[in-house]
């Protein structure tokens, strides 16, 4: 049986580290998962593979904090060294991010390494982009889209051949949410929405993840102006001062800026008619974790054209996955959120479409198994 690890440190995605494994196990894999403790809630419980809290296991102070920043990187190069001897034990190390890149790359175990390119591995680039030599420990390198993949080898001078697209699976929310409403049929009854949010039957716009400066939230709020008959909800962990957006903000929006737990989110998608994703374009070039929840939930989305994203849509424009408005557009984006708002039926083609993708190619099933054709590729059958 193929021993495969996943890597994740700083525990940056532990949804998708969780997906991940427990689809190769489907596969016939045999995986660990190493890792560290998330900081700011409950994880999902191993599904068929083993995890192990390997990172950073004295790290001391408030999720967030400087302290604890201090205390994790004293942590690291020993803690990375040991899992250099744990990975004795595996086929293939699969890193999905790296805490401190340039070092890390020099640290990585030898045994064939696969590294997934969620982001760029840096942003700011004030040092100039990291060379292709540093990248000689690493045998593939997986990201989420054909764009992202240009990115990748144009920034760094790597082999074409050894950047692969997998696409990233749905994200699902908690079934037992799904369960209660069914059983119920009462969404208030049976979800346990965020106390802090109105309870309403007006149609409700959901903006869901961590409030950054890229994610567009001015320009949301903008295009919201006039627009009435409806709510919309923007939730997540602020990593910005929310002040100025706070000025903004029309009648009929909502700020929750804190981090939810997994049942709330579930609440919240499952509330919500639609999703929007206005996201400006950055540094980031991978996919979006939003996105993958979304797509999960099976909601009417509507998202920025930006980097790879765009390639959700799907191939046919008749029936696309997600309705696309430029980035920066408020009139675009103010007449999505119009028309979805006004029109259900275009909001259930929407969604049906969106629930196809979800299905077919962002399924964690043919994630998985394309991961472990490349785990064969590179030796490690």
């Amino acid at each position: 049986m193929m021993r495969a690890d996943i890597v994740d440190p700083p525990a940056y995605s532990p949804p998708y580290d969780h997906a991940l494994a427990a689809a190769l196990v489907g596969q016939g894999v045999h995986v660990r998962l190493f890792t560290s403790r998330f900081a700011y809630g409950a994880t999902p419980e191993p599904a068929g593979y083993a995890r192990e809290l390997f990172f950073y296991r004295h790290a001391r102070g408030p999720a967030g904090s400087g302290i604890r920043a201090m205390t994790k990187l004293a942590e690291h190069v020993p803690d990375m060294s040991r899992y250099r001897r744990a990975a004795a034990a595996c086929d293939v190390a699969h890193f999905q991010w790296l805490t401190l890149p340039r070092l890390d790359l020099r640290l990585l175990p030898d045994r064939p390494v696969v590294l997934t390119i969620h982001d760029p591995l840096e942003r700011g680039g004030h040092r100039g982009p990291i060379p292709a030599s540093a990248f000689t420990r690493v045998a593939a390198i997986v990201v989420h889209t054909r764009y992202a993949r240009e990115r990748v080898v144009a920034q760094h001078g790597l082999d074409p051949e050894m950047v692969h697209v997998i696409p990233h699976g749905v994200l699902a929310v908690s079934h037992g949410a799904r369960a209660a409403r069914g059983a119920e049929g009462d969404v208030s009854a049976a979800r346990a929405l965020p106390p802090e949010l109105p309870d309403t039957d007006l149609p409700v716009v959901l903006c869901f993840g961590l409030i950054r400066p890229y994610k567009g939230i001015d320009q949301l709020l903008r295009a919201w102006r006039g627009i009435t008959g409806a709510q919309l909800w923007i939730v997540g962990r602020p990593m910005m001062d929310l002040a100025p957006l706070a000025g903004l903000a029309p009648p009929g929006v909502q700020f929750l800026p804190r981090f939810v737990t997994a049942s709330e989110q579930a609440a919240l998608y499952d509330r919500a008619d639609i999703a929007v994703l206005p996201y400006e374009r950055s540094e980031r070039f991978g996919f979006s974790g939003v996105l993958a929840t979304a797509l999960g939930a099976g909601k009417a989305i509507i998202l920025s054209d930006v980097g790879g994203l765009a390639e959700v849509a799907g191939p046919d424009p008749a029936d696309p996955a997600v309705w696309l408005v430029p980035p920066g557009d408020e009139e675009a984006l103010h007449a999505a959120l119009s028309e979805l708002i006004s029109a259900p039926a275009v909001r259930a083609r929407l969604a049906a479409a969106a629930r196809r993708a979800a299905r077919e190619t962002y399924s964690w099933e043919a994630a998985a198994r394309e991961t472990r054709v490349l785990y064969a590729k590179i030796g490690a059958a």
